[in-house]
């Protein structure tokens, strides 16, 4: 039985040698397709033990993937991008691939930049379960945000991948390349519900809110109850609409949403977060009703606690994160007038 962990790789010098040290421990060998590389990202990934190969650009990461996979030719293929790292779990790996053929998903934690903190902290994570680890012959679909196509039963692995390519500082060179791509796919498959929500999270990505709203709404119309994406969307959504100063209109939705998450915890942070950006906007209801309503809204995110099955939810909502707004905004009441 062979493991080996493939990626795909263009201008990664900042954050290769960090992957592939992660991986080495883990698997039998370290794959890395190069899709035209100008820095020194080959030299590095061989350095750490990878086998590099390159190839053009084909502008549809399921052809760059399925390329890879194919040239790395192992019994069981581990999916990584060049900016994640295992940052936990990785003896599970090998365990995982002494069982009957399956498709591994892993849990993915992005540092993300816009998870509504008041002043500033450390960055909190949101978390994706993500198809990751592979028997050999499955393949990739989709230009961008592909997906594995299998009738193989899927099962949660305990294994968690750092990420930091959603960070605003990073995202600069991916926002025009994916949402081209995605637009592109979204022409081959009009009315698909998730490629719109990806859209949506470009253009949320992006700071465009009004245009991510636009995106998400479309998806909220179209997607079925139970994809596992539906929490992230609504989150979202709501988190978008207060940002594009339609407020009202986001705690109605919030309100009806209430129903199909009631132990959210990112649900009712972003609630919160409503509530105490509407006490800003009318301050003669604030001190009565809109700031108690976001601590309370916060004291019930401690009161679920985490929730890290639940797709998109970011780390610290259920704890320290609605605990830190909670000491912010009523340190803050304290010395109120009145």
């Amino acid at each position: 039985m062979s493991i080996a962990a493939v990626l795909i790789m263009r201008n990664e010098a900042r954050c290769i040698a960090r992957c592939l040290t992660s991986l080495a421990p883990h698997v039998d060998r370290l794959f890395c397709l190069d899709t035209g590389s100008t820095d020194d990202t080959i030299a590095i990934a061989r350095a750490h033990g990878a086998t590099v190969e390159q190839m053009v650009w084909p502008d549809d990461f399921s052809r760059a993937r399925n390329h890879a996979l194919a040239l790395a030719d192992a019994d069981w293929n581990l999916i990584v991008d060049a900016d994640e790292w295992i940052a936990q779990g990785g003896e599970h790996i090998r365990a995982f691939c002494k069982g009957a053929p399956r498709l591994g998903r892993v849990c993915v934690l992005s540092d993300d930049d816009s998870a509504g903190m008041l002043q500033a902290s450390a960055t909190p994570q949101s978390r994706s379960w993500i198809t990751r680890l592979l028997p050999r012959g499955v393949r990739f679909s989709g230009r961008v945000h592909e997906q594995a196509i299998s009738d193989l039963p899927r099962e949660k692995l305990d294994v968690q991948i750092g990420h930091d390519g959603y960070l605003a500082a990073h995202m600069v060179a991916k926002q025009g390349r994916n949402r081209e791509l995605l637009l592109a796919e979204l022409a081959a498959h009009p009315g698909d519900a998730y490629l719109q929500f990806q859209l949506g999270r470009d253009a949320e990505g992006a700071d465009h809110h009004g245009e991510a709203c636009r995106w998400y709404e479309q998806a909220l119309a179209g997607a079925a109850p139970d994809v596992p994406w539906r929490h992230d969307l609504v989150v979202r959504y709501l988190h978008c609409l207060g940002q594009s100063g339609r407020r009202p209109e986001a705690l109605i939705m919030a309100e009806a949403q209430m129903a199909n998450f009631p132990t959210s915890p990112d649900l009712f942070f972003v609630i919160g977060n409503l509530c105490l950006d509407t006490a800003g906007h009318e301050p003669a209801r604030a001190l009565d009703h809109w700031l108690p309503l976001a601590v309370t809204a916060w004291q019930r995110c401690l009161e679920i606690g985490e929730r890290p099955d639940l797709e998109g939810s970011v780390a610290g909502r259920g704890s320290h994160l609605a605990q830190h707004n909670l000491d912010v905004l009523l340190g803050g009441m304290q010395h109120l007038p009145g």
